[in-house]
């Protein structure tokens, strides 16, 4: 059992015990490790080393409340704070979400008391941070810290920097694509689409929360929140879960097993057969040739995550195992700092907890934006880690901050002013350099609230890490990213006033973007489409194997409401559609490579395969991009990725290219996988071959 903010307490999967209470003295000097504690023979942390001087209840050095004060179990080192009295914090069990709203832009003295729990402000007595050790800015919704997001705008006191840091810039005009895709209504979802991923069966699973009303129900008459999709015949199947998925996270496993873990708590009056999801492990096994998998429902063997956790994000190490990130304990408010689960755990590859919640500074020096981070894995095994305004590299296994990066310029980027992130396709001709781009957000959680149109793109392992700022034509919340095949990215969806919660949001952003990477700053964005249909809070999009995209969602009510009213004008979707690419439209509609065959269905690390493929008239040149669609949901794509993968140009004798001439009729490439793990983590992937920029159909494999 371990307790958080000495209020909420967990049964861990594991038998750790709680240390009541500080060491009274260290029987072996620190470690040079990060460890620490009566595990470790009684090691100190160092208060000069690089992980921070307090020692935490799991043996973790660092320098957060879950490592410092001894209420959660501090073993040395510890922050002078009182000790609060134990007692369960009550569980969420509703549908309803706590809103921020727009805090009063009032300041709070600054002599007043200092803070001995990190809280400060107008709202916690007129506390102020003084010498916390996170630093000593107290933020507009009274959190100590030293990031922009505390010292910049609505800061309250101590070292305030008065208004914006660095002005974002505003919303920049784009001109139209000349070949611009477009918006079809193809066929119906279902259920409403909360979470959405490409199974390795070509098909799609759609995942909702406890609803009082879906269009499909189970055998035992209640209705169904999950579907699976099949794009071609646009059948729907009802699929049954045994716990509430509510802004669950999640990804795959290695074998193609698409995971959703945590939730929120039951809804028994609307459906008594769905219990507690808040720490749920949910399994759905599909595959590329074994059509007996197909309409199977989730599977629940009853393991759980080693803490309650709604809005999770989740990411796929290098070794198959599975990184969960932040969370709720309760679905209560995220100000109140015991509602908070500012930890990180890991699941083995086979999606097994290992139990242990180790802190995580970065979720509480941001506080309360620190649900749902964004995360990517990095060419270096490192994970880069953005919330609120701020990010970091950060080493999983060793538990330590490698590098804090520039704060992004610009509103709040993380839920609930969520914008979009995305890891731009890596290649072995820039190294697999990550390069991030980050667009959206907002100011604060109201339907008032403006929208940001800019955006940060950030080398995060160059030399020296900065933010190149773009912009948008016009300020979006709920903006989500989508690679395309040919290395453009897609935006599209959400509003341009307003934030993340239910009835909170208004001027539905209709117009497709399409953004070039590879052209000059100031030249990168068009207009690509417009849509009929707004997609506002729980929308999704997500690339289908023929290279189109398929958008659904919208449900930015409790519960599902279908017709509109002046006081309720966005109500439940259940209309998908397909948006059609530039690269499929107009003259390329007819220019796909067909009769794609792979050589194998699996590829290990710097395993060569064959594909061979027919080209239309007059082809030129080909490329391959390996593709991860991952966990979609709220404008995260979890863990998607593209690599471009080298071919063996043999005409030339120039060995491994990322482009190789090709001639009409059938073709036959060599092709290199990708050089590791870190590149590419195990899990299923879809193989995109583009002659002369135009996709043919993705033909599934799984990397090893």
């Amino acid at each position: 059992m371990w307790c958080l903010s000495g209020q909420q307490c967990i049964v861990s999967s594991r038998d750790i015990l709680p240390i009541a209470g500080p060491l009274a003295a260290a029987a072996e000097p620190p470690r040079d490790d990060g460890r620490c504690g009566q595990d470790f023979n009684g090691a100190t942390c160092n208060p000069e080393g690089e992980y921070g001087r307090c020692c935490s209840q799991y043996g973790f050095c660092g320098k957060t409340s879950a490592h410092c004060l001894s209420s959660q179990g501090c073993q040395s080192g510890c922050q002078d704070a009182p000790t609060e009295t134990t007692s369960e914090t009550p569980t969420g069990t509703s549908d309803t979400e706590p809103v921020l709203g727009s805090p009063d832009q009032t300041t709070s003295p600054e002599d007043g008391p200092e803070t001995m729990d990190g809280s400060c402000g107008a709202d916690n007595g007129g506390v102020v941070c003084g010498t916390w050790f996170l630093g000593s800015c107290c933020s507009m919704y009274g959190f100590c810290g030293n990031t922009t997001a505390h010292c910049g705008e609505g800061c309250q006191s101590g070292p305030c920097l008065g208004g914006a840091v660095e002005p974002a810039p505003g919303p920049q005009p784009a001109p139209p694509h000349p070949n611009p895709g477009t918006f079809e209504v193809t066929g119906d979802c279902g259920v409403p689409v909360m979470h959405v991923g490409l199974l390795p069966n070509g098909r799609l699973v759609f995942l909702d929360k406890v609803e009082n009303f879906t269009k499909l129900k189970l055998p035992n008459g209640q209705y169904a929140y999950s579907s699976e999709y099949d794009p071609i015949t646009k059948e729907n199947i009802p699929l049954a879960y045994a716990t509430n998925s509510f802004c669950a996270g999640g990804t795959f496993l290695a074998d193609g097993t698409f995971l959703a873990v945590g939730g929120n708590g039951p809804l028994e009056d609307v459906d008594p057969t769905v219990t507690n999801g808040f720490d749920g492990i949910r399994y759905l096994r599909r595959s590329f040739d074994d059509a007996s998998l197909n309409g199977q429902d989730w599977a629940e063997p009853g393991n759980k995550l080693a803490s309650s956790r709604w809005y999770p994000s989740v990411q796929t190490m290098p070794d198959g195992s599975i990184l969960v990130v932040s969370g709720s304990l309760n679905g209560l408010d995220p100000s109140v700092t015991a509602n908070n689960n500012p930890t990180y755990e890991i699941l083995n590859p086979q999606g097994i907890s290992t139990g242990i919640n180790v802190p995580m500074e970065i979720l509480e020096l941001n506080q309360p934006y620190y649900m749902y981070p964004f995360l990517h894995l990095l060419r270096d095994g490192s994970i880069f880690i953005f919330t609120s305004k701020s990010s970091q590299l950060f080493s999983v296994p060793t538990n330590t901050i490698l590098r804090a990066l520039p704060d992004l310029p610009g509103g709040y980027r993380t839920y609930p002013n969520t914008g979009s992130s995305i890891l731009l396709p890596l290649s072995k001709s820039s190294n697999y350099d990550p390069d991030i781009v980050i667009c959206g957000g907002g100011a604060y959680q109201d339907i008032t609230s403006p929208t940001d149109a800019s955006c940060g793109r950030i080398r995060p392992l160059a030399p020296i890490p900065h933010w190149e700022m773009d912009s948008m034509p016009e300020g979006r919340g709920m903006v989500e990213a989508v690679l395309l095949p040919d290395g453009t990215v897609l935006w599209l969806n959400g509003a341009e006033r307003g934030a993340q919660g239910y009835e909170l949001a208004a001027d539905p952003a209709l117009t497709a973007l399409l953004y070039d990477p590879d052209q000059p700053l100031g030249q990168r964005w068009s207009t690509a489409g417009t849509s009929t249909i707004p997609r506002l809070y729980h929308s999704v999009a997500i690339l289908l194997l023929d290279g189109t995209v398929l958008v659904a969602g919208s449900n930015p009510v409790e519960q599902p409401v279908l017709t509109p009213t002046p006081e309720m004008p966005f109500v439940t979707e259940f209309r998908l559609e397909v948006y059609t690419p530039p690269y499929l439209s107009g003259p390329n509609a007819d220019r796909r490579p067909t009769d794609i065959f792979l050589s194998t269905r699996s590829i290990g690390i710097s395993e060569v395969f064959e594909i061979s493929f027919t080209a239309p008239l007059g082809a030129k040149v080909a490329r391959v991009a390996l593709y991860y669609g991952g966990f979609v949901t709220h404008s995260l794509h979890m863990g998607q990725r593209s690599v471009v993968l080298e071919l063996d140009d043999e005409s030339a004798d120039e060995g491994f290219v990322e482009e190789v001439r090709v001639r009409e009729g059938v073709n036959v490439v060599r092709v290199l996988a990708p050089p590791s793990t870190e590149i590419a983590p195990p899990g299923p992937y879809v193989v995109f071959v583009l002659v002369d920029g135009v996709p043919g159909f993705g033909e599934g494999v799984v990397v090893l």
